[in-house]
This record gives C-alpha cells, structure tokens and sequence, in this order.
C-alpha cells in the first residue's frame, strides 16, 4: 500500500492554528484541499481552537452547524468565546469566518475526568477490518473514497467498506458499516486524536441517508447542516475503528444520520449524529 503518512501530516499541520490574539486563530487548508472547504477540516481546527483556551481536561461533547461553503483557498478565522470554566467543566463556543462571513459554527463542552458508572451498546458483528474489502478489491483506488474537491491521490484516512466508492445500500436497509483509521501514525496526544477523530467522522455519516436511496453523490445536491458529536472514552485515532452507521429518517430533503465507533476489541469510543441536505439534483436549477 502506498504511504500516504504526509498526506496525514499535511491534516496534523493543518490543525497548529496559528495565534492572532488572545482567543483568535487562523487556520489553512492542507495544499490538496484546491476548492471547497471538507466540513471535517473546518470542526476539528474549530475545536482545535477551543483546547487552546482549555487546560488539562477533554472534550466531552460538542454540537455545531455549517452556515456557509468555505473556501479551500481562502484561510480561516476561528473566535473562540469562554463562556464558561467550572470546576468540572469548561464550555467554549467557536465562530469560524472567512471574508468576514461566519461559515461555522461549534459549541463544545470540556469535563474532567471522573470515576462514575460504565456501560456501552454491543459492537456489531459483522467482523474485523480484514474481513472488509478494500478499495482495491472493489476495482478502486483509496483515493475514491475522499471528497471530490481533493486533488490527486490524497489518502489521510484509510477505509475499508463492503460497499464501492459510488455504490448504494440494498432496497429497504439504512444501515452500513466501515473501518477507518488515521493513515499513518499520531503522536501520543489525546487532543490530537479526538481533532483528527472529528476530522474524520464527516466521511461516510450524510452518505449513508443518500446511498439508501441513490448510488453516491452524482444525481444528489448534498450538503452538511449540522454535526454533533459525544466523546465516550480516550481515542486512538490512528488505529482501525468501526464506524457503525445508521440513518434512522429522511424526509422534507434532509437525511438524518448517527454513527458510533467501536475498536477492534468492540470498545466503543464516541458517536456522531448528522443532518444534511440530500436534494435530488435538478439539472433546470443548477
């Protein structure tokens, strides 16, 4: 397999804002991302932004809305409000902007570590990563399965699928599945990992309501309205994940989506939920 740990270098690079002010950031896209802005990029550089206000606890939680395209070309500005710092948790809301114009924005809450109860929903059996086909046993390349607007053979996350890059669920089921990881290593940073995690859970999640109903993207006007995410326990993000998905709803031209990930010992770690729109295109309005 071709190494692609640059191309997850260039997306670790991409979330070491740069300082402007006391709560304010600015943030660059790797130089592949050539025009539209990935929604993952934009969520995790936003929280990326909120761990700089934040000392020595995690991210437990967060809830966000994409307002506008960004712009691959265009830098981002990230103000980072404290709206809060308690003894056990921290709240931060984040503005991202480009050209003035708000593009995004994410409320997240930070808690401290605590002993308390434990409990989790049973991993899905539907076996490990080396029981999935990869891109090539599909015919594909990697590279297939990452967002359009990237250019060339870009692979910073690695993913194995029952289903082809372009192909739909069967009639009647709203369910998929995949593994993913980090394609390369991380260094040992939990912030780190729960960045590029959220990074990495905008592939697949709106796809899953629009692969019930039509093969990939080409006949549907899709977009991210929303994200949401719960983080459960430590991350390892550069270690192979099962991205269980589901799509309970999809009406009024929008597609409501969750996901779960679990480790390969069916631990599970976080869960995202999404909403977005899944129009079908008409080429009269395009």
């Amino acid at each position: 397999m071709e190494n692609h740990q640059q191309d997850l270098n260039d997306v670790v690079a991409s979330l070491d804002l740069e300082v402007l002010d006391r709560n304010l950031y600015r943030g660059f896209s790797p130089s592949w991302e050539i025009s539209r802005l990935f929604g993952g990029l934009v969520a995790a550089q936003s929280l990326a932004a909120a761990y700089l206000t934040i000392d020595d606890i995690h991210v437990h939680s967060l809830h966000s809305y994409f307002l506008r395209p960004g712009d691959a070309n265009t830098p981002v500005i990230f103000d980072v409000d404290r709206i809060r710092d308690g003894r056990s948790f921290a709240t931060r809301r984040v503005v991202a902007r480009q050209k003035g114009e708000a593009i995004f924005n994410l409320s997240a809450s930070f808690h401290k570590e605590e002993d308390g109860f434990d409990h989790q929903a049973t991993m899905p059996d539907l076996g490990g990563p080396e029981d999935f086909p990869s891109a090539e046993d599909h015919g594909f390349t990697e590279a297939d399965y990452m967002p359009r607007h990237w250019d060339g053979p870009v692979v910073p996350i690695q993913v194995r699928s029952h289903i082809p890059p372009g192909g739909g669920l069967p009639d009647g089921k709203y369910t998929s599945a995949i593994w993913v990881r980090a394609n390369g290593e991380l260094p040992d940073d939990e912030v780190l990992h729960r960045c590029v995690l959220l990074y990495m859970s905008d592939l697949a999640l709106l796809g899953t309501s629009i692969r019930a109903h039509a093969k990939g993207f080409e006949k549907i006007m899709a977009a991210s309205l929303d994200h949401s995410m719960w983080f459960h326990r430590p991350i390892r993000a550069d270690q192979w994940l099962l991205y269980s998905l589901n799509s309970p709803s999809a009406s009024g031209a929008r597609g409501f989506n969750l996901g779960h990930y679990f480790t390969e010992d069916g631990v599970l770690l976080a869960s995202a939920a999404q909403e977005g729109l899944i129009r079908p295109f008409d080429p009269s309005k395009a």
